[in-house]
C-alpha cells in the first residue's frame, strides 16, 4: 500500500483529557509515540486528522474553551494538518472526516489518542464497518483508572478486544507510513 493511501487521526489529544487529574496512563511515552507517528506521517506526505471532542456552548468542553484545545505538545503542522471538532465517541459522526478520507483515496487509517475505551474504541470500528483498514497503536492510546479498571488493563482490553475483527495491532516502533 503506497503512503498516499495511509492516514493518521489522533483522537482527543486535548487541554481537558490529556492534562487533566488524574494524569493518563504512561502520558509522556504515549504523547512520544503519537509525535514520532506525526513525523513518520509528515515525512511520507501521509495526511493528518486531529479530532477535538467538545461539547454544548456554555459547558466546560465548550468548542471554543481551553479544555478542548489540542495540546501545545503535539508536533502539528498547522499548513497541512487537519483539525476537526466533533460531539460524539464515533469522530465519523456528524463530522467531515469521511468525506475528506474518501476524497483523498485513504485505505488504511491509523489510529492513536485518547480515551481507550470511548472515542479510540468507537472511531476503530466505525472505521471498520466503512470500509476502512484500521491500525491501532497498541501503545498510542491512552486511558485513566475507572474505579472498576486501571487504565492499564483497559488499554490491554481494548488492544484483544478490538485486534482481528476490527484492528491491526502495531507498537509505535513497528508501524511505517512508507510501506
Amino acid at each position: 500500500m503506497q503512503p498516499q493511501h495511509k492516514a493518521l487521526l489522533v483522537i482527543d489529544m486535548q487541554n481537558g483529557l490529556f492534562h487533566a487529574t488524574p494524569a493518563p496512563y504512561a502520558a509522556e511515552s504515549v504523547l512520544a509515540n503519537i509525535n514520532q507517528l506525526i513525523a513518520l506521517a509528515h515525512l511520507a506526505h501521509a495526511p493528518v486528522f486531529f479530532a477535538r471532542h467538545s461539547g454544548p456552548d456554555g459547558s466546560p468542553f465548550a468548542e471554543s474553551g481551553p479544555l478542548t484545545q489540542l495540546i501545545p505538545e503535539l508536533q502539528m503542522d498547522a499548513s497541512h494538518d487537519r483539525v476537526f471538532v466533533k460531539r460524539y465517541p464515533n469522530c465519523f459522526r456528524e463530522t467531515e472526516l469521511l468525506s475528506a478520507l474518501k476524497s483523498a483515496d485513504i485505505q488504511e487509517l491509523v489510529i492513536v489518542g485518547m480515551k481507550s475505551e470511548y472515542c479510540v474504541d468507537t472511531t476503530c470500528r466505525a472505521a471498520a464497518d466503512l470500509g476502512f483498514r484500521v491500525v491501532l497503536i497498541e501503545d498510542g492510546h491512552t486511558s485513566v483508572d475507572n474505579g472498576v479498571l486501571s487504565a492499564e488493563q483497559i488499554i490491554a482490553h481494548h488492544n484483544q478486544t478490538l485486534a482481528g475483527p476490527f484492528v491491526q495491532l502495531s507498537a509505535c516502533v513497528e508501524y511505517s507510513f512508507a510501506v
